[in-house]
């Protein structure tokens, strides 16, 4: 759920990047981390071991101007793949206003794809969540490599639902999709939070209770991040 700071002037979006360990999770925020003006985006905060996989998690705001009057932060958080650390993924899942499904095309880990899928729709039912509740973006990376398996096979295996999500192929070491991925949920995010604010009546410019909130609020299209500009400030 997004948090308002009308105070501030400030709204705060989470979205949460989930998959398998080594499914290039942290290789996503690195490379928006590098690809963004530095006065739009923080520092990335990564805790990792040796072995280069997330112990905790992995954070970076992004600062964007698509809510009028508002500075509108997108928190970006990595969950780590290991079923060691669930309490962990279930802590970095509350609240989350969106879901980015980094999924290994590697053929042979095909298994963890689908373990680490079931893993993240049951950490969202013990948090009160539903997947079914949130915008979701697959990613299928590491599509540069020779043993990836077919993307029809990707989607027969994560995507083989009524309701199918946006998926991309992806590269996150080079960069291929990795914008796109985060134009496409952060949109699906904010679109999602203009229904609600129609649906509960809120006004961002008020602070009395009940007050409709004008279609104007909210830019139904976000500006996209090109990835010629990736820039997310406007």
């Amino acid at each position: 759920m997004a948090t308002i700071r009308k105070e501030q002037r400030i709204l705060c979006f989470k979205i949460v990047y989930c998959g398998t360990a080594l499914s290039g999770k942290t290789s996503n925020l690195k490379l928006v981390h590098s690809k963004l003006d530095p006065s739009g985006r923080s520092e990335l905060v990564s805790m990792a071991t040796a072995a280069d996989r997330t112990l905790f998690f992995d954070f970076l705001s992004v600062e964007t101007s698509a809510m009028p009057g508002y500075r509108t932060l997108f928190q970006l958080y990595t969950v780590p793949g290991q079923v060691t650390y669930n309490a962990t993924m279930q802590m970095v899942l509350k609240q989350a206003d969106g879901i980015v499904f980094v999924a290994d095309s590697q053929m042979d880990r095909q298994r963890d794809n689908l373990q680490s899928w079931q893993n993240l729709e049951a950490n969202l039912r013990l948090n009160g969540s539903s997947i079914d509740q949130l915008p979701v973006v697959l990613q299928y990376n590491k599509r540069d490599l020779p043993n990836a398996a077919p993307v029809e096979y990707l989607e027969f295996l994560l995507n083989n639902r009524t309701k199918r999500y946006v998926s991309f192929e992806a590269d996150a070491r080079q960069g291929r999709n990795v914008l796109a991925t985060l134009n496409t949920v952060s949109q699906m995010v904010l679109n999602q939070f203009h229904d609600r604010m129609l649906r509960e009546r809120i006004d961002l410019e008020s602070d009395e209770p009940g007050q409709p909130a004008p279609e104007s609020r909210t830019e139904r299209n976000q500006p996209q991040v090109e990835e010629q500009e990736p820039s997310l400030v406007a």
